[in-house]
């Protein structure tokens, strides 16, 4: 079966039965250089919510997803792993850094905000899905209302610049369907563009909340339930002028919500959090308490704690209803310099049976990084200096001298993994960044003395190497 790849991200849109273990891992090394491991264990994970789906009876409700911990230095591919999954098996998916949250009690985020923003991720995404259906009939639905806006009926139509349909003295009463379809095949050729049209739209700013967001310490989980109270007690319209485009772009949004079922999309959001959502914890090293600190730990333990419901299975309440996290995949991840695994109170070691390690990247594992992967570094600079008529060509040498480079760097600094790259490569075409508007269309081959010249200084030179790169 061919699959088709999604215009957001590029990966198949392929169905839950065709995701097999081995699918899922090839799709995940279009991405992510190495790994092996880890990739099987996220991908075993996946199928296995799939295999699920298939039992029959009371069974299927006591088989618990196998949560996953990811222990590797930074920069070596846990979130992207993560992500990417996510998005290939078009689930609903959440990434939140466990240091953010404290113990109750504390100044910090409150746990059970990991579960209505997974919710949340879940209605955008069915709505998403449920728009691309009707997008078309809503389209059509927004060029009759805005055809009614440019000639209302009894009104005549007239092709002059700046003139309202109907405004001019002896305007014919009736609009006859043949100058209808003559603005309609205007319309659709962009010949009315400069036009301006009276819409209503819905104002769903609130200046209080717009204060309030401004303000330091004050949780986005208030501020939603503060736009919940307020949208509760009815949304306000205005009437504003916009050029034709952005009318009708603001027409088909509104049909497109007429269209859309929103309690059957709200149900089938709350079903796939359960059942599909994947939660990745990311710095949970950050809230093990180590045997030898004391102090902070108290606050750390009280953290795990609060996390324990939510990962073992509890029901949280959302406005839109209860949701269950029983069969929520939690993925965690943490570099574990000062803290180990174990340091983990045993509840929640418990409920991350399966451990993986992921291994620091050498200058062969950059170069990879830098050629094979779809959305290679190199490939996005060529791309964007493309923008501007010049035309970038990576000699296989000059890679490998910047991997190295990149390897060295991570070595006699911080190890901060593919994250080096990212330093590296905007160091080295800082001057063809800033200068592009002006040098024109030409071609310039990046080679290994090119990148010697720029940065083989910095690298000799210790003390700028561990301020610039």
């Amino acid at each position: 079966m061919t699959a088709t790849a999604t215009p957001s991200t590029g990966l198949p849109v392929l169905a839950e039965a065709e995701l097999t273990p081995a699918r899922i891992v090839e799709e995940l090394d279009r991405y992510v250089v190495g790994q092996r491991e880890a990739k099987r264990a996220v991908a075993v994970a996946m199928r296995n919510r799939w295999r699920r789906q298939q039992v029959e009876g009371d069974l299927r409700d006591e088989i618990a997803p196998k949560n996953i911990i990811m222990i590797g230095p930074t920069g070596v591919g846990k979130t992207e792993i993560a992500r990417r999954l996510a998005r290939l098996a078009r689930a609903p998916f959440l990434k939140v850094e466990a240091s953010k949250f404290t113990e109750v009690g504390y100044v910090g985020r409150d746990v059970d905000s990991i579960v209505r923003d997974l919710v949340e991720v879940a209605v955008k995404l069915v709505r998403d899905e449920e728009a691309g259906k009707v997008r078309s009939r809503a389209k059509d639905a927004a060029e009759e209302r805005l055809l009614e806006l440019l000639l209302p009926r009894g009104r005549a139509f007239t092709d002059r610049p700046g003139d309202r349909p109907g405004d001019r003295p002896g305007d014919a009463p009736a609009a006859p369907d043949a100058t209808r379809e003559k603005l309609r095949a205007m319309l659709r050729d962009g010949k009315l563009d400069d036009r301006e049209v009276e819409v209503e739209i819905t104002d769903d700013g609130n200046p209080l909340i717009s204060v309030l967001g401004g303000q330091p310490g004050i949780d986005e989980s208030a501020l939603s339930g503060l736009r919940d109270m307020f949208g509760a007690l009815g949304r306000r319209t205005r009437r504003q002028k916009l050029k034709v485009p952005q009318a009708w772009r603001a027409l088909t949004e509104q049909e497109v919500d007429k269209l859309i079922d929103h309690d059957a999309a709200t149900r089938e959001a709350v079903r796939r959090a359960e059942n599909a959502g994947i939660v990745f914890i990311d710095e949970i090293d950050k809230i093990a308490a180590s045997r030898e600190r004391h102090g902070a730990d108290v606050s750390r333990e009280g953290v795990q704690r609060d996390l324990l419901p939510i990962v073992e299975g509890s029901t949280v309440t959302t406005k839109y209803g209860p949701v269950r996290t029983d069969h929520v995949l939690f993925i965690a991840a943490g570099a574990f310099h000062m803290t180990k695994p174990s340091d983990l109170i045993p509840e929640m070691q418990g409920r991350f049976p399966i451990r993986v390690e992921l291994t620091p990247l050498v200058a062969e594992d950059f170069v990879r990084i830098l050629t094979e992967p779809r959305n290679a570094l190199t490939r996005q600079y060529a791309a964007l200096l493309a923008t501007e008529g010049v035309t970038i060509e990576w000699t296989d040498d000059a890679i490998r001298e910047l991997a190295r480079i990149a390897a060295d760097v991570n070595r006699s600094t911080h190890d901060i993994g593919a994250r080096r790259l990212h330093t590296v490569l905007e160091r080295l075409l800082d001057d063809l960044l800033y200068n592009a508007p002006d040098i024109g269309t030409q071609t310039i081959p990046i080679t290994p003395a090119y990148v010697r010249e720029r940065l083989g200084a910095l690298v000799v030179d210790e003390d700028l190497t561990r301020y610039i790169l």
